[in-house]
Order: C-alpha cells, then structure tokens, then sequence
C-alpha cells in the first residue's frame, strides 16, 4: 500500500463516525441548509405577526365594521342594521347644515400654514450657534407636551370675557367689551391660534432635525463662498429638508380637516366652531345616528386620502438606494 492510499484511508475512517450520526439520524446536510433557509425567511415574519395581529384587530376590523354600517341606518344600541344603500352618503353631500362644517377646516389650514413657517424660521435660526438656544428649544416645544384638555381648559379661561386676554389688553388701554368666543369669526380664529400655539413645537422639532442632517460641510462651504444665511436657506436648507417639509403639509392639512379636541374642549362646537369630527360624534352619540355619522368618516377618510394622493403625486418622495 502507498503512503498515499494509507492517508485516503485515514481521513474516510476518521469521516465514518459523523456519516453514520449522519444516516442513523436520518438527515442530509442538504436538509440542514433548506431548513435553515426557511427559518431565516420565516424570521421577519415571526417578529412582525404580533403587531400585524394587533393593526388588522384594531384597526382594519374596526374600518371594515364603519364601512358596514355606514350603509345601514343603525341608531348604535338597536340590533336591527337595515341597509339603505347610498342614502347616508347622500345626505352627507344634499344637507347644507351636514357638509358647511368643512368651511371651518380653512381656519386651522391657515393657522397650520403660519405653524409651519414659524416653526421653520425658529428651526433655521436655531440651527446655529446662539446664546441660550438650548433653553428657546425648550419653550418652543413645551407646549406640544402638555395635555389637550389641559391646554383647552386654560384658554377657555384666557379668552372668556374678562379674562387673562382682556386684562392684558386692559393695561394698554384696549377696549375689552369683545367677547372672543362670541361670534363665529373670532372665535374660530381664537380657537386656531390655540393650534398654532399647541402644534408650532413638534414642526419645529421635525425641521430641526432634518437641518441638522444636513452635512456641516456644506455651510462651510457655502460661507467661503460668501453666501448669506438667505442664499444658505434656499439652496442648502429648503432642498434638504424637503421630505419633511413634504410630511407636515400633509400633517397639516389632515389635521386641519380633523380638529375635535380643542374646539370640542372649549365651545361644544357652538357659535359656528363645529367641526367635521365634532358633528360626526354629535350624531353617532347625542342623536343615535351612527350610519350616518360612519359615512361621515368614510368621507373625511376619503378626503385625506386623496390629499395625500395629490400632495404625492406633485412633490414625490426621493428614492434612497441604500445598498
């Protein structure tokens, strides 16, 4: 026997014992692979079926049931669901008292288009090196942290007749006989400069952060060249935040179809400050017409979907590669 037929024996002995694991165990190191090609496939999935279980439960089910009965005349107690077709729809779209609320969504859309600039112009400034930034960051987003019905309850108290609103004025000499949550126009106005107070905080934190992302080498750059802090907003800031400003226009314009909390809070909806949301629950809950209020939300669901459809289709989202 040659030396090297002796070393092929050794190493098929020494392999032996692991093929006969092998066949008595009944597996193939084929199977081993496919199996665990299979688990690594399986993984996300695994990982992602609790809160896939917990979305389609509390929300899809529930959108599902308000599709359902928005079709229905259902009063919200009666077991009896009669189907009416189209007729709430309908309604929604005929009865001028039904659909005039979306007229005060124009209020808020004009005080989240000032939110939105104002939370830029502090993002930008703040972006910079400036004494005590640390502590006008900190104002500007602490009123985003307080509650709704807090923020409700204390400026109920700061524009009713007399109140704090009227003694500031009083010590400049104003005249402090306007009730401001007395008629429709001011006290929609109020009312929406309580949003732009409440919502200015979380603007400017997105912008802020998204100004930040932007490479530190770029305003170098741009101020050996001689640029001002203008020309460095228009051709450095405003491209670079460009996805974030894209996502608080349609935060903005949603919310401002959406509003419930603070009108709800401070007026009950009255003077002419009802909103979408607002008679939507009055009809589900005060007049036990909740087919009809179902079909209200389908609407205003339909309506920001479609916003948000246009809003992408003019300013699309730039793809990243990120391999």
């Amino acid at each position: 026997m040659t030396e090297t037929t002796e070393v092929a024996s050794v190493k098929t002995h020494r392999a032996t014992p692991s093929l006969r694991r092998t066949a008595r165990s009944g597996r193939s190191p084929g199977g081993h692979r496919t199996r665990g090609r299979l688990l690594r496939r399986a993984t996300p999935w695994l990982f992602l079926l609790a809160p896939l279980v917990l979305l389609v439960t509390f929300t899809y089910v529930p959108v599902g049931n308000m599709i359902y009965y928005s079709f229905t005349d259902w009063d919200g107690i009666s077991p009896d669901r009669n189907f009416t077709g189209a007729d709430n729809y309908v309604q929604i779209f005929t009865r001028p008292e039904l659909f005039r609320v979306f007229f005060v969504s124009f209020y808020y859309l004009a005080a989240s288009v000032a939110q939105i600039a104002i939370a830029l112009y502090f993002a930008t400034v703040l972006s910079f090196n400036l004494r005590y930034r640390n502590l006008f960051k900190g104002l500007l987003f602490f009123p985003y942290l307080i509650n709704g019905v807090a923020i409700g309850f204390v400026f109920l108290y700061f524009f009713q007749d007399g109140g704090t609103l009227d003694s500031v004025l009083s010590w400049f000499g104003s005249d402090t006989d306007h009730a401001w949550l007395g008629d429709p126009t001011s006290a929609n106005t109020s009312l929406a400069g309580v949003s732009v107070w409440r919502f200015t905080g979380l603007n400017f934190v997105l912008f802020l952060g998204a100004i930040q992302s932007i490479p530190g080498e770029l305003y170098e750059a741009a101020q050996l060249d001689g640029a001002t802090r203008w020309q460095q907003f228009r051709h450095i800031i405003a491209p670079g935040i460009k996805p974030v400003l894209s996502l608080s226009i349609i935060l903005a314009i949603s919310g401002s179809l959406a509003v419930f909390e603070i009108p709800y809070i401070m007026t009950g909806g009255a003077t002419g400050t009802s909103t979408f949301v607002i008679q939507t629950v009055k009809l589900a809950f005060q007049f036990n017409k909740t087919g009809l209020a179902s079909a209200a939300a389908v609407v205003l669901l339909l309506i920001i979907l479609l916003i948000t459809w246009i809003q992408r289709r003019l300013v699309p989202d730039e793809k990243v590669d990120l391999v």
